[in-house]
Formats: structure tokens, sequence, C-alpha cells
């Protein structure tokens, strides 16, 4: 097992970046800290499809000295991927955040608990 664990230390490293960002989202109260744990999730997301789409001893799909060999480049679906889930997760921050501005301005703390106690107590 612990050789297998070594050849795939990035396919690990995701996992354990993912379960701290999970772990993350779920114990925290503050929103600012819940976004920064969906973000270290994203950033593991993007590290596991990476990792998935590298050969070893392979180049990147720019054809080069007339090499068309299939077998010569990697495949360039992951990094594809990864690139538009990178455009997707900064957007999706971005929102996040103005919606978390929107959030303080209105009741003047980042805690979820004190923000629903403030919307029952507005009877929302």
């Amino acid at each position: 097992m612990g050789a297998n664990l070594l050849a795939n230390y990035g396919e690990a490293v995701a996992m354990i970046l993912f379960a701290i960002g999970f772990g993350n989202l779920l114990i925290q109260k503050n929103l600012i800290k819940k976004i920064i744990g969906l973000n270290i999730m994203d950033s593991a997301v993007y590290l596991f499809l990476a990792e998935k789409g590298y050969v070893n001893g392979r180049i990147a799909p720019i054809v080069v000295d007339g090499v068309q060999s299939v077998e010569a480049y990697i495949n360039p679906v992951p990094s594809g991927l990864v690139l538009t889930g990178i455009v997707v997760s900064v957007s999706v921050t971005a929102l996040m955040l103005s919606l978390t501005i929107r959030l303080y301005m209105r009741y003047h703390t980042l805690n979820l608990d004190e923000i629903s106690t403030q919307l029952r107590k507005e009877g929302l």
C-alpha cells in the first residue's frame, strides 16, 4: 500500500485538501471562512484533474518538430476542464463575496447563527 500511495501522492494530496475544505465548509460559521473552504475544495478538484490528465514522459499537445503521433502528447481534455473550472470558480467566488457584503451591510455580522437569529426575529 505504501508504494501505491507514493506513486499517487498527487491524488492523495488532492483528497486531503478536499477533506480540509469540506470540513471547513461544515464547521465554520463565518461566511468568509466558508468561502475559503469552498475555494480549497475547488483547488483540490483541479489538482486531482491535473494529476489524472498527466502522463509521465509526454508533452503538451502542441505540434513541434513535426511530431504528430498521439502517443507523444497528453490528453488536452483534463487541462481544458481545469481552465474552465478555474474561470467558473472565480465567478462563483465573486458572486459569493458580493452576496456576503450585502448580508454584512444588512445584518452587521458574518456569523450564520446570528444572521438566522435576526431572520427569525424579523419573521422571515
